[in-house]
Formats: C-alpha cells, sequence, structure tokens
C-alpha cells in the first residue's frame, strides 16, 4: 500500500474541476461501459450483447480491522484528457459511526489505443476521528452473472501452488481459488497477475498494472447457490497498515476489461498495454525454435559415454540442440564441476561441449540459480547471501533442499555473473536451461543486510536478476538462448522479457502443454514456446499436442539403452524411432513453431472437440483434441468463395474439398487431428 501526505492530496485536488453530484456517470472504453451510480455502485456491460454482465455492486472499497468501509456517496467527478488518455476522477465519501468520513478517490483512466479496457487506482484519507488500520483495499469486485452455460464459466487464473494445477479450468457449482501473486508454499509462488472469467457470450478480465511485481490475491469464488461467480483484486499485506487521522493510502494501478470469446484476447491486450508501458518483451531468437534433445533422460548419473553416444541418434533425427542437464556439479550453489566425472576439472567440460558441437549441434547447460545446498562452500564463505523469514530463518527450497540466495545482494549478483561467463565464455554453452519453481517469485525478506526498510524489495526486484542473466549471456553470445523453467509454475509475467524460450516446464498432461502454449502465445508472440520432453505428455509420445499449439518439439530419450541406476525406461526402440523421426522431420518442414496463433475462431473452454489454428506462409493449419471424436466439427477462418483440400499431413491423406467462410466436415479420430487447408487454385 502506497502512502500519500495530506498536502499532496490538497495539491491533487485542486487541479480538478469538482461540483455536486447527484447522478452517475457512464464511462465508454470501445464496447465496454462502465456505469457508476451515485452511491459509486459500478456495472460492466458490452455494448450489442442484450444479456447482462455484471451485477450492480460496490467494486472498489477498503476492509479495517474496525469494520468495512464500502458505503460511499459520489460527492463530485471530474474529466480530462491527456494525449490517448481520458481520465475520470470521482470523489466519495463514506460517514463513520464514530465520527467524520473515509474518502475515497477514485481515477478511471480510458486510454484509445486499448479499446475494452479500463485502468483504476484508488486512494482513501482518513478524515474521520480515529486513527484506524487497514486489513486490505479490495478493487474490481464484480459479480459475474451466470448465464445458464455448462459450465457456467471458464477461467484463466495464473496463480502458482504445489499442486501444479490447470490454468485453465471450468468454474462451475462451488469454486474457490486465491489466486495470490506471493509465495503460496516453499518453493511456488508469482505468476501472472490476471483472472479471466468469461461465458459464452463475453467474459470480463481483471489484474495489476504495475511494472513490478505486487502482493496481491486475484480470488474467484462461486456458490452452488448463486446464480454468479464473483472476481476481484485484492491487496495481501502480511500484516495490518496503519492508517492515522489525516493519512492516505492507495491501491495499486489495477484494471478490468470486457470481452467477447475466451481469455487469448484479454491476455494479449494486458501483455500489450504492459509492453506500451515500458516493461518489452524479447523479439524472436531463431535458434530457440530449433527442436531440442535432453540427457535428463539419463538423468544425474548421466556418463560423458551415454551422452556421446546418443548423439548419433539425435542427429540423425534432425534434432538441434543438446542438453547437459543436472549432475555436473558438486552442489546446487557450488556450481564447480563434480571431480568423480570430471577428473580434468575445467577442461573435461570444455572436452565435452567441442565434441558436443562436432555433430552439428548448439549445447545448452542446465543451471538452478537462486538456490544453495545447506553445507556448501558458498554459504560458508558467504553466509549472508541467504534471504530470512521474520523468524531469522533462512527460507527453504524443498525440491532441492537448499536455500534462497537474495536476488538482490550485491554478493549473490557478482557470483551468479561470474558463473554465467564461465558456463558461456570458458565453457562455450549456447544457451542455458534454468531451472526449478522456486524460480518464479521470492519470499519477502527480513535479512537486514540486503534492505533493511523493505522486506518485499527482493519479491518486487527480483525480475532484475533474470535481465542481468539474460544481458551477460546475450553480450558473449548474441544468439544465446536462454529457457526460463519454472516447474509446474504459471510463470511471472515480469520475468518474460528475460527469456526467449518459454517452456511447458513439467507439464502434468498434454492438456497442460497446450492451454501453456495458448497462455504463452497470447503474451509473447514473437517468443518460441518450448512443449518440453514428449515423454511428459500423455502416453510418453504426443508430439501432436506440442506440434499442433506451435510449440518446439523436444525429448529425452536414452540410445541404445537406459542408464542402469535409473528406473524410467526412455529407450528410443525401433518402433518408436519410427514415430520420433516422422515428427522431427515434419516439425522442420513446417516450423508451425514460427507461425502466427490465429485467435477468436475457437474458444478453448467451450469449443468441442477442442481446436487450436496456426497460419503460417499464408496457410491455415488446424489442430483439433479430444479422446476421441466422431461427429462433424466446424473449419473456421477459410477465405469466403475460395475453395480448399483439407490436407492431413501427417497421415498424407486429404479429407476432401470446402469453401470458405466456414465449412462443416465430418470426421472420426483418436486423440488428435491435424490439418492444413490448401487453397484450390482455379
Amino acid at each position: 500500500m502506497k502512502h500519500i501526505d495530506k498536502y499532496t492530496i490538497i495539491s491533487i485536488l485542486s487541479s480538478f474541476l469538482l461540483f455536486s453530484c447527484s447522478e452517475g456517470l457512464e464511462i465508454k472504453s470501445g464496447s465496454m461501459i462502465l456505469s457508476v451510480d451515485k452511491d459509486m455502485h459500478m456495472t460492466v456491460e458490452l455494448t450489442g450483447n442484450d444479456a447482462p454482465l455484471t451485477e450492480k455492486s460496490q467494486t472498489e472499497y477498503i476492509e479495517l480491522e474496525e469494520g468495512t468501509v464500502s458505503d460511499f456517496k459520489l460527492k463530485s467527478r471530474d474529466t480530462r484528457v491527456v494525449g490517448d488518455t481520458t481520465v475520470y476522477t470521482l470523489i466519495g465519501e463514506a460517514s463513520m459511526p464514530f465520527g467524520g468520513t473515509i474518502k475515497k478517490i477514485q481515477t478511471i483512466s480510458v486510454d484509445r489505443r486499448f479499446p475494452g479496457m479500463a485502468v483504476t487506482e484508488v486512494k482513501y484519507v482518513n478524515e474521520s476521528s480515529r486513527d484506524l488500520h487497514v486489513v486490505k483495499w479490495v478493487n474490481h469486485a464484480f459479480r459475474v452473472i451466470d448465464n445458464e452455460d455448462t459450465p457456467a464459466f471458464w477461467s484463466f487464473q495464473g496463480q502458482s501452488t504445489i499442486e501444479r494445477a490447470d490454468w485453465i479450468l471450468p468454474v462451475d457449482s462451488t469454486f474457490y481459488q486465491r489466486n495470490y501473486m506471493g509465495m503460496n508454499d516453499s518453493d511456488y509462488g508469482g505468476g501472472i497477475p490476471v483472472t479471466c472469467l468469461w461465458r459464452r457470450d463475453q467474459g470480463i478480465a481483471v489484474g495489476h498494472v504495475e511494472l513490478s511485481p505486487r502482493l496481491v490475491s486475484l480470488p474467484v469464488k462461486k456458490s452452488k447457490y448463486d446464480n454468479y461467480a464473483e472476481v476481484a483484486v485484492e491487496s495481501a499485506e502480511e500484516s495490518v497498515v496503519a492508517f492515522t487521522q489525516g493519512d492516505t493510502i492507495s491501491t495499486v494501478r489495477t484494471f478490468v476489461s470486457a470481452y467477447e470469446g475466451d481469455c487469448f484476447a484479454p491476455l494479449r491486450q494486458f501483455s500489450e498495454y504492459m509492453q506500451a508501458s515500458g516493461l518489452v518483451m524479447p523479439e524472436s531468437e531463431p535458434a530457440a525454435f530449433e527442436p531440442m534433445w535432453c540427457a535428463w533422460g539419463y538423468e544425474r548419473e548421466a556418463t560423458f559415454a551415454e551422452i556421446l553416444g546418443t548423439l548419433p541418434k539425435v542427429k540423425e533425427l534432425g534434432i538441434k540442440w543438446a542438453t547437459v542437464d543436472d549432475g555436473y556439479q558438486i552442489a546446487e550453489g557450488d556450481w564447480e564441476l563434480d571431480t568423480k566425472r570430471f577428473p580434468g576439472g575445467d577442461r573435461d567440460m570444455v572436452d565435452l561441449v567441442k565434441k558436443m558441437k562436432a555433430y552439428g549441434l548448439k549445447v545448452q547447460l542446465w543451471w538452478a540459480p537462486l538456490a544453495a545446498d545447506p553445507g556448501t562452500k558458498v554459504l560458508k564463505e558467504n553466509p549472508d547471501f541467504i534471504t530470512l523469514s521474520k523468524q531469522q530463518t533462512p527460507h527453504y527450497i524443498t525440491w532441492w533442499d537448499s536455500y534462497y540466495l537474495s536476488p538482490v545482494d550485491s554478493g549473490v549478483v557478482s557470483y551468479s555473473r561470474d558463473l554465467v561467463d564461465r558456463f558461456m565464455k570458458k565453457y562455450d554453452f549456447d544457451g542455458l536451461k534454468l531451472d526449478g519453481q522456486h524460480l518464479n517469485s521470492v519470499h519477502p525478506d527480513y535479512n537486514w543486510k540486503h534492505h533493511p526498510e523493505c522486506p518485499q524489495y527482493s519479491y518486487e526486484q527480483l525480475p532484475g536478476f533474470f535481465k542481468m542473466i539474460y544481458e551477460e549471456s546475450r553480450s558473449i553470445n548474441p544468439h544465446a538462448v536462454i529457457q526460463n523453467c519454472p516447474c509446474g509454475c504459471c510463470m511471472s509475467f515480469y520475468n518474460l522479457p528475460y527469456t526467449n524460450q518459454t517452456v511447458a516446464s513439467d507439464p502434468t498432461s498434454s492438456w497442460q502443454v497446450r492451454l501453456k502454449g495458448y497462455v504463452y502465445k497470447a503474451l509473447v508472440p514473437r517468443t518460441a514456446y518450448f512443449g518440453d520432453h514428449v515423454e511428459l505428455s500423455d502416453n510418453g509420445d504426443d508430439f501432436a499436442s506440442s506440434f499442433g499449439i506451435g510449440a518446439v518439439l523436444g525429448t529425452k530419450f536414452t540410445w541404445p539403452k537406459n542408464n542402469p541406476k535409473v528406473k524410467a525406461d526412455y529407450r528410443l526402440t525401433p518402433e518408436k524411432e519410427v514415430i520420433w523421426k516422422k515428427w522431427f522431420s515434419l516439425y522442420n518442414e513446417k516450423m508451425l513453431s514460427t507461425g502466427e496463433y490465429v485467435n477468436g475462431l475457437y474458444d478453448i473452454g467451450y469449443s468441442r472437440p477442442e481446436a487450436h489454428v496456426i497460419r503460417k506462409d499464408g496457410t491455415l493449419y488446424y489442430a483439433f483434441y479430444a479422446s476421441s471424436f466422431d461427429g462433424d466439427i466446424l473449419v473456421k477462418g477459410l477465405e469466403e468463395g475460395k475453395k480448399y483440400e483439407l490436407y492431413d499431413y501427417f497421415n498424407e491423406v486429404s479429407l476432401g474439398e470446402v469453401e470458405g467462410p466456414e465449412a462443416r466436415l465430418h470426421c472420426k479420430f483418436e486423440r488428435a487431428l491435424l490439418f492444413q487447408a490448401n487453397e484450390v487454385k482455379k
């Protein structure tokens, strides 16, 4: 929560023409209308859609230890235009039972470059007769009306927790999810600060638009007894905040948008707004779109002989990258080479990389930054590197059995930069695989040697650590591929500018491969998306899910045999090799990962079978998914008056000719159907 003194407020108020207000107003942004009445209750609707979207309610209010303050009366309003933005200022008052009022100053900004979106900031002034205590503020607390869809709603919810749950999921019957953007478990936190909730006909999105992470929640709640679901953006401080007489507390900048379709369009608009505000995403790196093999099939016991012995088959399959994974180091934190595997020290790693590159491959190295095991040399020499809880105990990363290192400590930053130089310059790796769910966020840090005034500083400044890694790597190799893999997490939006390859990051299903790709295609359309190892998909062989969503293909097969210490079987058998070779050949031929995802044709929640479309070199590529399907599908997005042959390129068969703009096709398939629409020339 931001504090502003009373003199600043007087200055702010004096710059507006204020007048008595007995009625509310309508604020239009594109097809969205925000209606505010004299009690500062608000509704959201879309023009041209007769079905109401939200109930009228007090959407912005403040919760105190002394009671919730939500009954505001609109006293005055003002409108001014600044460039592309129209700013509405609403001032209301709530009477307090013990005397005096709480003043509410709400600005609503509408930028004509972003139709259908409005940005809000609220300031509360304590003009009561008491000192008070703020529990939380709430913005955009909308009740979204159920339109008798089945399910009632679909949603995008961007939290990260140990459950590694789906990001796109139905909201029906009784439902609650907090969507806290801080740490939800010892290792898990952060995410994308946006919630989207939609019906078949229209939807609403809320979130915050600050340029660094903020400790907020975006709860979604529904009762089976209600005909609505609730969304909001709430502050989530660790303790109550003093709100003394004359003091002012400000919310973060939040937004609401209304739209037709699913979550793709509002996520794309959110990203474009953030980029226009200064948070710029990286341009495409061509090497990041090339298919990948990882030695993790051999796990931590991988030997040089196993890695090098697999590479002829890797090259034969048309794969362009090979990854040296976890196990080369002494421990997390002590990233010197394990002398049992590298008796010659750095010279052995340099030699390994040279031999791998001799196959014409690019080579990537696994690394888990910001983690250090207890008892490691780096912690013995630098005990103040770690972050601490309020109780002055180290924050623990349970997955690695490690401690968190501070992303803002100058020593940690310098030590990490030196590691990047060693990996990229001395060893000559072409890219880095940054791995671990702990990368997505950090706990508030109470180690006073890092930043005594603000425990949240490390949380808010974490993206700067990844900026250092990205820029240092690219200064050594301008085409370095930096993959950020926060295992099982919804990747923090604020880390996205500093990676040029997002990843499905340990998907639990093929559905997760596709939904994660869908979200990243919306947020960072120019950045490569890696579908992770196909062995993590349904049945361990679902290349179709990566292929159809426009993801980079990957695998961790072993060949000709497994590591005897690894229980799982990832051998590339002769039967599997035929399939693997066909998929990688098709991938290199079509490179759909470099195409444009076509938005708006299908709804990822309500459309069945699930459907995705990629446009590449003027051709539309369709992908339909279901456990099994026998019926008619709609082929959308074709040009009116043109004829097309629908060609199943995997099975190499024609599905017949159709005519645009929309065609009905009867088909029967298991798991997936992929085809392209080839225009039939007259």
